[in-house]
């Protein structure tokens, strides 16, 4: 079988986001079972047009040469093809391979409020650049192709109704899980009080927030993981918090090649998400995986109302106290542990992916 991701990034050019990791690990473990599976995805920085990765051929090319993105869809010849979030890829592969089973998983279906914070934050970061996400994700034709898919998913279930409304769906998208690694190391709970930050520190995530906590919490250990989408900033935070003791700047660590983001959660408590809004984050999904707790202003499927402290007013500073209290934060880790070991499971969630692949096929060709 011959399977092909779109995605606007794949984890380890340029970007370092859930989207680009989650189908990374969909697609390496795909092609380890003897799947012959094909990324397209926009050219960043340096990326070579063709390259191989752990089994998987990943394809590039410029963000706005669609003739070009058409071209190489053609090219792979693909049974599936499977957006990674609707864009303006997926209206191509339609049109690029017409005979072919069309699926979309929608990652994080942003809404008007949701786009309005992604403005602020992206003029506030000089990220103009980052406006040309708005067209290609959100025109017509997008959402014509999302309505003419063979399969519409969601990765969690509270966006599923989001996305029948925001695309005009007859039916609610179905539920594909995101594939979650158990832990390669034990889990070792540090002694001290441990919390980490797991993400990029750009505006939109407000990881100067952590940061202070960190002044605010001089006996507990802070970790901090991932850089700014600039080179500047992140010098600018590294700068303005060297002198914090209690906290350890390890910036960005690629855990597709060392075990650092392991270690990392291994090690902590308490996952802290300091952002203005998020779809389900995948770090939420993994810091569960390791028996942390969840600190969080933004509560997706009630991920941090069940599994630690929904924060209010942006009082993360309360909602910790209360986590480390009594040690309530090691109740809510192992319960979201039981929780995505039966939901995000890996073996359960590639057998998903599967199953599906091999039913739409089935439907379309007999």
């Amino acid at each position: 079988m011959k399977v092909c991701f779109i995605v606007s990034e794949f984890f380890g050019w340029g970007k370092f986001g859930g989207y680009g990791s989650a189908t990374r690990v969909l697609a390496t473990e795909l092609a380890r079972r003897g799947l012959e599976v094909t990324v397209v995805t926009p050219a960043r920085g340096a990326q070579p047009q063709r390259e191989e990765i752990d089994g998987v051929t990943v394809l590039s090319s410029p963000a706005h040469a669609l003739r070009a993105q058409f071209e190489l869809l053609r090219a792979c010849g693909a049974d599936v093809y499977h957006s990674q979030e609707p864009s303006l890829g997926t209206w191509l592969a339609m049109k690029a391979a017409p005979e072919s089973v069309h699926l979309v998983t929608c990652r994080d279906t942003r809404v008007q409020a949701d786009w309005l914070i992604e403005l602020r934050s992206w003029i506030l970061d000089g990220s103009f650049r980052t406006l040309l996400t708005f067209p290609y994700e959100n025109n017509p034709l997008v959402k014509k192709a999302v309505r003419s898919a063979d399969g519409v998913f969601c990765p969690n279930e509270f966006s599923r109704p989001i996305a029948q409304r925001k695309y005009g769906l007859s039916a609610t998208p179905g539920f594909l899980p995101t594939p979650v690694h158990p832990p390669g190391i034990p889990v070792q709970k540090a002694d001290q009080p441990t919390v980490c930050f797991v993400g990029r520190w750009d505006r939109r995530k407000r990881p100067e927030i952590f940061f202070e906590l960190a002044r605010a919490f001089p006996d507990v250990r802070f970790i901090a993981v991932g850089k700014a989408r600039t080179a500047a900033r992140t010098e600018v935070l590294q700068g303005r918090y060297a002198e914090v003791s209690n906290l350890e700047l390890l910036g960005f660590v690629d855990q597709f090649s060392s075990d650092g983001l392991q270690q990392t959660l291994s090690q902590s408590w308490v996952l802290v998400n300091t952002a203005l809004r998020e779809g389900l984050p995948r770090s939420f999904l993994e810091a569960a995986a390791f028996k942390c707790a969840i600190l969080s202003r933004v509560d997706p499927e009630g991920f941090a109302s069940k599994f630690g402290q929904r924060v209010h007013n942006d009082d993360f500073s309360a909602g910790l106290r209360r986590l480390l209290m009594n040690g309530d934060w090691r109740r809510r880790g192992e319960e979201a542990h039981a929780y995505v070991s039966t939901k995000y499971g890996f073996e359960p969630s590639i057998t998903r992916h599967l199953e599906a692949y091999h039913r739409y096929i089935h439907r379309s060709h007999g």
